[in-house]
C-alpha cells in the first residue's frame, strides 16, 4: 500500500469532500463539531448546513489539518490547528490563552483501512511537521471508556496518544486532555 501524508491546502480540498462522505460514515459532520459555538442544538444541524459551515472555513483560509492518502485515495484525516481559534474547545477544556498550543481534534480513517497502523503514521507525520508550523505543543481530546464504538472515537482513540508521548494534563473519567511538547521533535521541510 502506498502511503502519502499532506497538509490541507486549496488543491486538495476536493478530497477532504471525498473522504468525508456518508460511504465512509461522516457525511454529515464536515469535521465543523468544535467550530460551532456550542453543542446546544449541534444534533439538529444538517449536513447542508455543515458543509457550509466547512466551505466558510475553506474560504477563509483555515485549511486545518493534513490527508493521508492510500494508493491516492483520500483515506484518513486528522483535524489540527492552533488550539486557541477553537473557542468552544478552549471554554469547554478552561484552557488559558496559549498562542504555542496547538490541538489535534479529530481523526478519520475510512472503515476498511482501520486497525491497520495508519492513524499512528497519520499522528506521527503532523508531530513532525508542527514544529515547522509554529507549535510549540499540541493537546489531544480523546474519548475514555473500553470498547467505544468507531463515532465515539472522532477526536482519536486514548492510546493513541500515549503511544505517542502525550502527558494527561487534565484527567476526566470520559474527556482526559493530554499534551505534548515539540521542543525536541524533529520538524520536516516540503510535503508531509
Amino acid at each position: 500500500m502506498n502511503i502519502d501524508i499532506r497538509r490541507l491546502d486549496p488543491s486538495c480540498r476536493q478530497d477532504f469532500f471525498r473522504l468525508h462522505s456518508d460511504r465512509n460514515g461522516c457525511g454529515w459532520c464536515q469535521c465543523v463539531a468544535w467550530w460551532v459555538p456550542t453543542w446546544t442544538e449541534w444534533g439538529e444541524r444538517t449536513m447542508e448546513m455543515n458543509h457550509a459551515l466547512r466551505q466558510s472555513l475553506f474560504e477563509r483560509g483555515q485549511d486545518d489539518g493534513y490527508l493521508l492518502y492510500t494508493n491516492g485515495e483520500p483515506a484518513g484525516w486528522a483535524q489540527v490547528g492552533p488550539r486557541d481559534r477553537l473557542g468552544k474547545l478552549v471554554g469547554e477544556y478552561g484552557c488559558e490563552p496559549d498562542p504555542g498550543a496547538w490541538a489535534v481534534t479529530c481523526f478519520l480513517l475510512a472503515p476498511q483501512l482501520r486497525r491497520q497502523g495508519l492513524a499512528r503514521r497519520l499522528l506521527e507525520a503532523v508531530l513532525s511537521d508542527l514544529p515547522e508550523r509554529g507549535a510549540s505543543s499540541v493537546e489531544a481530546y480523546p474519548r475514555r471508556g473500553a470498547g467505544l464504538p468507531a463515532e465515539d472515537v472522532w477526536t482519536g482513540p486514548e492510546a493513541l496518544f500515549l503511544e505517542a508521548g502525550f502527558l494527561l494534563i487534565q484527567d476526566h473519567p470520559r474527556r482526559p486532555r493530554y499534551r505534548k511538547e515539540l521542543a525536541g521533535e524533529a520538524s520536516m521541510t516540503g510535503r508531509v
